[in-house]
């Protein structure tokens, strides 16, 4: 049996960041990936969007983690030549009862850290319109510490840093099932791939993305009730044929489940929409229905009603790893320890979404910190 000190299961961003941590503090680090590349999940389905924490409730982990992970990412795409723009964002409200909760966001902003340079702006409309001539709002919302990045560069790079530092990806290595063995109090982990591989590891960290509610299941003498539910928040976008009107990113005043059909760019400047918010039952359930535009087109006109019939084409979908159902509040990241399910050496990180791929390297660090 092959013997290794820390397996990952999962390499999207956040199981390459956590990866990569494992290996720069001197430890063995091997992460499984099911499918034969990296990041083909929700890491490369998503608006690629550097968060500045301005949304979750003060002191949960999605606040804490993201606003610290958005100054370490800046400053790694800085160090390391990722592609990557401080562009800014305006939140804006288009109808009247919505003044208010930029208001609400302001100061939740401000609670979350998110201060100095970056601290949030309240603009007239006329402020607004003076930033971004086609936009149509009532007053706005001005984050400058909002960003963009590429995802697939930044996610290329730690993996760079994993393998630089000894560390290891298989491909093609699907997680089935794990063995927890107690013997002269120690704790280690038989972990089984599909193909029969059988791997000896110290420590188990289940960075599995959608799949991680189901990964951590298989755990042996799991306490079940332990473990949240999977539900799926699906995400369709619709991109922009032409050049954007926008040099920055327009979002709307957030809705439930989501932030609400939003434009973003990315690092070549195409503008793109979405994501909405669709519940469904599979991970699978991945195509766009070119139905769906008539709603972007509806909600997209709120704030630029100059958006030309026939512009929008539909693009592609990501799916949301919630661990809330569609009638309950969003929940947390949810990085369950030892402290928590009482096996040592063993870290399950679900309902990692937005903003995961903010937070990569300070959910990195959170870990490691688990398992010191």
């Amino acid at each position: 049996m092959d013997a290794v000190e820390t397996v990952i299961v999962g390499a999207g961003v956040v199981g390459l960041a956590i990866g990569r941590a494992i290996a720069l503090a001197g430890k063995e680090a091997l992460i499984l990936e099911s499918e034969d590349a990296f990041g083909t999940g929700t890491s490369s389905r998503n608006s690629e969007v550097i968060h500045a924490g301005i949304y979750y409730p003060a002191g949960s982990l999605k606040a804490r983690l993201c606003v610290t992970g958005r100054h370490m990412l800046y400053d790694y795409c800085l160090e390391r030549g990722i592609p990557h723009q401080r562009c800014g964002k305006l939140i804006v409200a288009t109808a009247h009862d919505q003044i208010e909760r930029l208001t609400e966001i302001q100061k939740k902003a401000f609670a979350n850290g998110v201060v100095g340079t970056d601290a949030l702006q309240i603009l007239t409309s006329q402020e607004a319109k003076a930033m971004e001539p086609e936009l149509q709002c009532l007053a706005a919302l001005w984050s400058p510490g909002t960003g963009i990045v590429d995802s697939h560069a930044l996610m290329l790079s730690y993996l760079g840093d994993l393998e630089n530092a000894g560390g290891l990806l298989a491909l093609q290595s699907k997680f089935e099932s794990a063995e927890v063995v107690h013997s002269n109090s120690k704790t280690q982990f038989v972990v089984r791939t599909v193909d029969g591989t059988e791997i000896l590891a110290n420590q188990v960290i289940n960075a599995a993305g959608l799949y991680a509610p189901h990964v951590a299941m298989q755990f042996s003498g799991t306490n079940l009730a332990l473990i949240p539910k999977a539900y799926y928040a699906k995400g369709n976008y619709f991109s922009l044929s032409g050049r954007s009107p926008f040099s920055r990113l327009i979002y709307p005043v957030p809705e439930a489940a989501g932030l609400g059909v939003h434009l973003t760019l990315d690092m070549a400047g195409q503008a793109k929409f979405g994501p909405d918010v669709e519940w469904v039952d599979s991970p699978d359930h991945l195509s766009v229905d070119a139905r769906r535009g008539d709603v972007f087109y509806a909600e997209v006109r709120k704030y630029w009603p100059g958006l030309k019939d026939g512009a929008l084409m539909p693009s592609y979908a990501g799916i949301r790893p919630k661990i809330n159902s569609p009638q309950e509040a969003a929940a947390d990241f949810c990085i369950m320890g030892p402290q928590q399910h009482g096996t040592p050496g063993l870290v399950h990180l679900l309902g990692i979404e937005s903003p995961g791929l903010t937070s990569s390297l300070a959910i990195a660090d959170e870990v490691v910190k688990l398992l010191s």
